[in-house]
C-alpha cells in the first residue's frame, strides 16, 4: 500500500497545487473535489493493502444480542483471534459467555451450539438448550453471516462499496468537507446505480491525507415490497451498518469497530431486535502470512 499511496499523493499535490494558486489569487472559492476521483482512491487504497493487513493477527471483541422489546431472550459475547492469510482469514473461538432466556430465566452456556467435546455437553443445563433456540441460532448466524465471513477486516466485506469491484454497482455524489474523530473528512454519499437494486445506500468519511475511510455507515437502499414481506412473511426494518476504521502504527488502516441494531420480523408473529457490536484489537504483526493448509493446520506467525 505503501508503493501506492507515495505515488498517488504526488500525484495530486502536482495537479491540484497550480490551480490552487490561481484560485488563490483570484480569490474565487475552490471546487469541491470529484465523488468519483475520491472513491476511486480509497478503491485503489483499499485493493493495494490487502495484502499488509494479511500481516496481522489481532482479536475481536463482540457482542450479538437477540432482544424483544427490553428483554434480551439471547446474547453471546465472544474473543475470537482473526489471522488473516492470502485469500481470507482463519478465525479461533478463545472464549463465549453467552445466556439464553427459557421459561422466565437465563441459563448460561460457554460454547457453541452443537459443539461436541464441551465441558458443557454433559450439563443439564446445556442439553436442555436444544429444546428451543431459536433466538441462539439467529445469534450465531448473524454473527458468522456479518462477522465471520472469510475476510480480513473481520467484517464481511460486501457490507460496503470500498473496493473497486463493489464500487462498480454504486454512484456517488460529494456532500462536503467536514471534521471527524479529529480528522478533516471528505463526505461522499452512495446509493446503487441501480434504482430498483435492494442494495446499500449510505455515507463515507474519508481521510483528506491519507484518502483512507475514517466512517462508514449503510442502510438498505430501499424498503422490501410490501408483496415480498406478505409473501415471505419476513421482514428487516432498520438494517444497516456503521464501521469505524483507525491507523495501526505503520500507518495501515483497520475496521476498529461495527456496529448496528435492525429489527427482523419472521413469520408474522416472531419480532426481534437484533444488537451486534464488535471490536478489533491487541493487533500484532507478523513478518509472514499464514497459509491454511488445512482445516486444522496453519502456519503459526512469527513475532517481529
Amino acid at each position: 500500500m505503501f508503493l501506492l499511496r507515495r505515488p498517488l499523493g504526488h500525484l495530486f499535490f502536482a495537479i491540484l497545487l497550480p490551480s490552487a494558486v490561481g484560485w488563490a489569487q483570484s480569490g474565487a472559492p475552490a471546487p469541491s473535489p470529484s465523488a468519483a476521483a475520491i472513491m476511486a482512491r480509497v478503491a485503489a487504497l483499499q485493493d493495494h493493502s490487502q495484502a499488509e493487513r494479511a500481516r496481522y493477527v489481532y482479536v475481536q471483541h463482540a457482542t450479538v444480542s437477540s432482544r424483544r422489546g427490553h428483554t434480551i431472550h439471547c446474547q453471546e459475547i465472544t474473543d475470537i483471534r482473526i489471522t488473516p492469510f492470502a485469500s481470507g482469514s482463519h478465525e479461533q473461538l478463545l472464549d463465549l459467555s453467552g445466556r439464553l432466556l427459557r421459561k422466565g430465566r437465563y441459563l448460561d452456556y460457554h460454547s457453541l451450539e452443537g459443539e461436541k467435546g464441551q465441558p458443557e455437553d454433559n450439563d443439564p443445563v446445556s442439553i436442555r438448550l436444544g429444546d428451543d433456540a431459536t433466538d441462539r441460532d439467529m445469534v450465531e448466524n448473524m454473527r458468522k453471516n456479518l462477522l465471520g465471513t472469510n475476510s480480513k477486516d473481520g467484517i464481511n466485506a460486501n457490507l460496503f462499496p470500498l473496493t473497486t469491484k463493489e464500487q462498480a454497482d454504486e454512484e456517488f455524489h460529494y456532500v462536503g468537507r467536514e471534521r471527524l474523530n479529529g480528522r478533516d473528512v471528505d463526505h461522499v454519499a452512495f446509493r446503487p446505480r441501480d434504482k430498483s437494486d435492494f442494495g446499500w445506500k449510505g455515507d463515507a468519511y474519508i481521510d483528506t491525507v491519507s484518502g483512507e475511510p475514517v466512517v462508514v455507515s449503510t442502510a438498505l437502499s430501499r424498503r422490501i415490497p410490501a408483496a415480498v414481506r406478505v409473501l415471505l412473511g419476513t421482514n428487516v426494518p432498520g438494517l444497516g451498518f456503521t464501521v469505524v476504521y483507525a491507523p495501526q502504527p505503520d500507518g495501515i488502516w483497520f475496521p476498529t469497530s461495527f456496529s448496528t441494531e435492525f429489527q427482523i420480523h419472521v413469520l408474522f408473529f416472531f419480532r426481534r431486535t437484533i444488537l451486534i457490536n464488535a471490536w478489533n484489537r491487541d493487533f500484532e504483526k507478523t513478518h509472514v502470512t499464514a497459509n491454511i493448509v488445512g482445516k486444522e493446520t496453519r502456519q503459526p506467525p512469527t513475532q517481529p
